[in-house]
């Protein structure tokens, strides 16, 4: 059966691989680009996804799944998705975004594949969490961070975090939410594949609510270290001296703008559940965007493959966690230790 997809943002980095990773392994699948552009074939598209009027294109060629990877504040490619009953994997909401969209698709007559992705790298760590646990009795989870500024990265985590470095965001504790700040309250930290030990600081991703809030886990919680120990603790000092809070967006862009020719990334979760401590280490030699995009492909493929029901997902609840983790980890650049 003829399958066509749709990557809105498929002109940035993330959405670039994306579609070169889906159609190195799926041959056999149509995949069209959406930018605000155009582009010079009858597979790009011009699309807005500030411009709803921009999306009768997308009937048009009869797309089966949109993949969104670029920012939709108002969230019009999420109604236009469920309006027409077309699939759709969301991979771009910070927390903010992620709970006002998750909201709007609970309260719509949903009639197909509606998947959330937002989560670091793909939304892929709480399916690992689910495979460190037998009993599913987990009493805490952290997600520790490396990040490089060294990776080839592009601009919407970095414009992210301008925008709401000098903003309270909450983990939480007791299974009750703390309000906490970025880039605060030290916690030292021993990374694999040679980082070794680091401070690692207060950071949000929208894992902190997906693991407490679905998965039902008391305690969560995040933090993030830089390649260079000099920035990590400067970001520190200006948070906790407020400077974000006196800068101008444009020169906190400026702060946190910076993308290398590429680099690893790592991130390290942690369990603990009656039977003790077990870590999951997950590296990424190709970088931040190629897991990102990896992780949007299995999610895609997984969709493709099986019939799963119309309702609305958090992409980790498609797959047997095992199999996530076993696909992820064939995959030639990505490696995964798991110790208890």
């Amino acid at each position: 059966m003829e399958q066509n997809i749709l990557i809105i943002g498929g002109n940035g980095l993330v959405g670039k691989t994306i579609s070169r990773i889906l159609k190195s392994r799926n041959p056999h699948v149509t995949v069209f680009i959406g930018g605000r552009k155009g582009g010079k074939t009858d597979k790009d598209l011009k699309i807005d996804v500030t411009d709803p009027s921009s999306f009768k294109i997308i009937s048009e060629k009869k797309i089966h799944l949109i993949i969104l990877s670029v920012n939709d504040k108002e969230d019009h490619v999420l109604r236009f998705a469920i309006d027409h009953q077309i699939d759709y994997l969301d991979i771009t909401k910070p927390t903010p975004a992620l709970v006002k969209a998750y909201d709007i698709a609970q309260k719509s007559d949903v009639n197909s594949r509606i998947v959330f992705s937002s989560g670091w790298m793909g939304g892929i760590v709480p399916g690992l969490v689910n495979t460190l646990s037998d009993s599913g009795d987990i009493n805490e989870v952290k997600l520790f961070v490396y990040y490089s500024v060294k990776d080839l990265a592009g601009e919407s985590s970095a414009h992210f975090m301008a925008e709401n470095v000098a903003v309270p965001f909450v983990h939480y504790k007791n299974d009750k939410p703390v309000s906490i700040r970025h880039f605060l309250d030290t916690e030292t930290f021993n990374f694999s594949y040679g980082i070794g030990h680091r401070s690692a600081y207060n950071f949000d991703v929208p894992d902190l609510y997906i693991l407490n809030k679905v998965e039902r886990i008391s305690d969560v919680s995040v933090k993030m270290t830089y390649n260079s120990k000099f920035i990590t603790w400067l970001l520190g000092a200006f948070q906790y001296l407020r400077i974000y809070n006196i800068l101008s967006l444009k020169e906190r862009k400026m702060i946190f703008g910076s993308s290398g020719n590429g680099d690893q990334a790592v991130f390290e979760i942690v369990v603990d559940d009656p039977s003790g401590q077990k870590k999951l280490s997950l590296q990424s030699e190709k970088g931040q965007a190629e897991l990102t995009a990896l992780s949007a492909v299995l999610h895609t493929e997984e969709l493709l493959r099986n019939p799963h029901e119309n309702k609305v997902y958090f992409s980790h609840q498609l797959h047997d966690p095992l199999s996530l983790m076993a696909q992820l980890n064939a995959y030639d650049s990505i490696n995964i230790n798991v110790k208890s």
